[in-house]
């Protein structure tokens, strides 16, 4: 990232004062041209001087009511890159505080200091907003505002990785802290990893407080980081680099992965001497770094070195110069080794203190903040949330038994209006339930977006009518009055569990699906079976006291996928599974959807503009074979009950403006994937779920990854579709107990091919003992052969060089 990107674009204050409200004192350093008043109430919720501390999150530039325009703005070419929609929005992290005082007419002071910022995740702001604000009790005045501005300006965020979209992903899927290392820490060296970083910045040289840059204001956060990604890869080309690697970790190692960084539990695979790792600090570290212990090298650890005649080279696993000579970066390595390569650590130097500064490297511009899903999986668990209102189509996929979760999932995907309600909560907790709900409806990111620029965490009385009129708004409220004002088709109550559906949400958002549709004939002999299917299953019948009851078919299905999704998930949240394996659960759920979505438009409209045509695999005589393609089912039937139970959300989903976006994303995927020509997740699909599949597909399957696999940027898009949760590598492990030798001989190809790159060393090594021993022994059989048929020499290669030995008792499982 350039050190000339301004990590803060504005510092705000604001006071509460017993006669005028809530003012914005201060604005630094310029004032941004927009409602001073409603800046003042966003800083000071309600309720605020009933709080010893509270946060909020805003954003500016969001919609036409909160677009800022600093009167220094003048520049031209400032104008049009503010105009630029796809770099508008700003993000604000709020600080609010009481103090008691006994001189105050009220007995207490309440002020509030709010940063803000192009980076989504605001929340590493924080320490420096609470000695900020102390600061300015003790001294109100401009000068702490300067202080914050600069010390936030100043810090070092120059070597930040600026990984790609599949890099993200799967270090986002991983609990490993070492993943990524060399690739994470690029180009930087640490001291005493117990002590926070911060570069010596020549405040001399830097400018004065000039008017905040509208420009730079406005640019997005991935535009912000990809920056310095940009001409490092420009610089690649220029250098006549055709492939993407921007650091040693990125490119093929010289020599295959040691014993040291490729063991499970004491069983390694990889022998040779492990001098090179020693000195990166791998031997000392490694255990430290992993925060998977299946997945980290004990052998390490103990110090056990392998003593295979048949290596001998002496390559640590990024490459190392030569024996005895200690390099720079093996040092960076080694010290980052301690640090978990989840984010890019850095410090803030304020007011002389140093503030240690944990910046994520996976976050996608719809995670801002610190939403948790594990937290609204918990508040609004079918156990013990109240669901009241009238069923509809768009929103209860299973009757009367959708999951809550899944109702504000459907509420979110169909633009419905939500309100997140805390009477007497935190603004703070309510805010963090909408920015929960904004991952939840985009697949935390990943999948879907537009969200964000309807999501308002801390909505007030003073703009209500304006933030009302956006379509499918998401706000968060701490005033019951929204309640009883009824302008909702949602209302999501945090304190007391509930979750009501508006009483007029089929007046609102009639059902569209007709009983007439070609769907219907299709499965209307799984009425049984699935769920609400059209608007003629969402007719409600009255009751004689004048309400309604449901149909007896909307009962729904205990065990329907939705359902047991979410058992799994809360199961996972009481066995104290990660926030980032939950997560990543609700990315495969939003995945699967769009892939149903896209088989839905194939058989209602014919094709499909937002995913691959669905095709099985075809043999014809004369013909090449060709792979399939499309959302994958395990048979006819569940394709037919999955279609009817999601096509009224996706009739819904198609006419907003997220379906749009996402039309926009699948176009710019598909034409700039670097695995190119066919659909790579249909085939995983196919080797995890298929109950039956001829050798001659097996055999394309395989055959057309491995031709595919041939730069660093290609793996990592496989790697991506292959996360832990779903088991990493086991669905191409298959290939190597597969009846035909033509099929194994590639599934050990390409694994000699991730082989090759350190992050597919570390996916190896979460393969179990069987699948690595069979690994092992094939690969090196086949170099065996290769040896004794001395038709043709060994390709000097990374994946050649060192071959994996079924020799040492480690390999074969008997060591730990």
């Amino acid at each position: 990232m350039s050190q000339d990107v301004q990590h803060c674009s504005f510092v705000l204050v604001a006071d509460f004062d017993i006669d005028r409200g809530a003012q914005l004192t201060y604005q630094f350093p310029q004032p941004l041209g927009t409602d001073e008043g409603l800046l003042a109430n966003l800083m000071l919720p309600d309720g605020a001087e009933r709080q010893p501390t509270d946060w909020t999150v805003f954003f500016l530039n969001q919609t036409p009511f909160n677009t800022i325009k600093p009167p220094l703005a003048i520049d031209s070419n400032e104008r049009s890159s503010a105009d630029d929609e796809g770099s508008q929005m700003l993000y604000g992290i709020n600080l609010v505080r009481t103090k008691l005082d006994k001189t105050a007419r009220r007995g207490a002071i309440v002020k509030a200091m709010a940063i803000v910022t192009r980076y989504p995740f605001v929340q590493i702001f924080k320490p420096v907003l609470l000695l900020a604000l102390d600061d300015y009790f003790m001294n109100p005045s401009q000068d702490c505002l300067a202080r914050l501005f600069d010390a936030v300006n100043a810090m070092d965020l120059s070597n930040m990785p600026n990984l790609t979209r599949y890099e993200k992903i799967i270090m986002r899927n991983t609990e490993r802290q070492d993943v990524m290392i060399g690739r994470s820490f690029e180009d930087y060296t640490y001291p005493d990893p117990g002590t926070a970083v911060q570069h010596p910045t020549n405040h001399s040289a830097r400018p004065g407080h000039r008017s905040t840059n509208s420009g730079d204001s406005r640019v997005s956060f991935e535009d912000g980081v990809l920056m310095r990604g940009k001409k490092e890869r420009d610089g690649n080309a220029r250098n006549g680099g055709g492939e993407s690697y921007k650091s040693a970790s990125g490119m093929r190692s010289p020599t295959s992965p040691s014993e040291a960084s490729f063991s499970l539990d004491g069983s390694a695979v990889w022998v040779g001497d492990e001098s090179g790792l020693d000195q990166m600090g791998f031997v000392a570290t490694a255990s430290a770094a992993s925060a998977s212990s299946t997945s980290v090298s004990s052998v390490a650890g103990r110090g056990r070195r392998s003593t295979d005649a048949s290596s001998s080279s002496s390559h640590g696993a990024y490459g190392r110069g030569g024996e005895g000579t200690q390099s720079l970066a093996g040092a960076s390595v080694a010290s980052a080794a301690l640090k978990d390569s989840h984010f890019y650590h850095t410090a803030i130097n304020y007011n002389e203190h140093l503030l240690p500064v944990k910046v994520p490297l996976s976050t996608f511009p719809e995670e801002v903040g610190e939403g948790s899903l594990t937290m609204l999986c918990t508040t609004f668990s079918p156990a013990i949330t109240t669901m009241t209102g009238p069923l509809h189509p768009h929103l209860h996929t299973n009757g009367a038994l959708t999951p809550p979760v899944i109702v504000l999932y459907n509420a979110l995907i169909t633009g419905k209006r939500i309100i997140f309600l805390g009477h007497h909560k935190l603004a703070e907790n309510v805010s963090n339930h909408v920015l929960a709900a904004c991952a939840l409806g985009s697949g935390c990111g990943v999948v879907l977006r537009g969200f964000i620029k309807r999501a308002f965490p801390y909505a007030t009385l003073i703009n209500r009518e304006e933030w009302e009129t956006i379509p499918g708004y998401i706000a968060g409220v701490t005033n019951p009055i929204f309640e009883t004002a009824g302008s909702w088709d949602l209302l999501c109550d945090i304190g007391t569990n509930r979750m009501v559906v508006s009483k007029d949400i089929h007046v609102n958002h009639p059902a569209s699906w007709s009983s007439s549709h070609p769907l219907i004939s299709r499965t209307g002999t799984l009425k049984a079976e699935s769920s609400i299917g059209s608007e003629e299953d969402a007719v409600r019948v009255q009751t004689k006291e004048g309400g309604s009851m449901q149909k007896p078919e909307l009962a729904g299905r205990p065990d329907s996928a939705d359902n047991l999704f979410i058992e799994d998930v809360l199961g996972a949240i009481a066995s104290h599974y990660s926030e980032a394996h939950v997560r990543a659960k609700f990315t495969e759920y939003v995945l699967r959807f769009v892939r149903i979505a896209g088989r839905y438009e194939e058989d209602v409209l014919g094709s499909t503009s937002i995913s691959w045509p669905t095709a099985s695999y075809t043999e014809r005589p004369g013909e090449k074979p060709r792979l399939g393609s499309g959302a994958y089912f395990a048979d006819e039937t569940t394709c037919a009950r999955d279609l009817a139970v999601n096509a009224s959300r996706i009739e819904a989903w198609r006419r907003t403006e997220c379906y749009k976006l996402f039309q926009a994303d699948w176009k710019h995927v598909v034409a700039t994937n670097p695995i190119q020509g066919f659909d790579l997740p249909h085939q995983l699909s196919r080797l995890r779920f298929a109950k039956s599949m001829s050798d001659g597909e097996a055999e394309l399957i395989f055959r057309t990854i491995a031709e595919n696999l041939r730069t660093y940027d290609q793996v990592t898009e496989l790697l991506a579709w292959l996360p832990p949760h779903l088991h990493g590598l086991q669905p191409l492990s298959f290939g190597l107990f597969h009846q035909q030798e033509a099929v194994r001989e590639l599934a050990v190809d390409l694994f000699n091919e991730l082989r090759a790159y350190p992050i597919g060393v570390q996916f190896l090594q979460a393969l179990n003992h069987f699948q690595r021993y069979a690994y092992v022994r094939q690969a090196h059989a086949k170099e065996q052969r290769l040896r004794d048929a001395n038709s043709l020499s060994i390709p000097h290669s990374a994946f050649m060089s060192r071959s994996p030995s079924n020799r040492s008792e480690s390999s074969l499982g008997g060591g730990g």
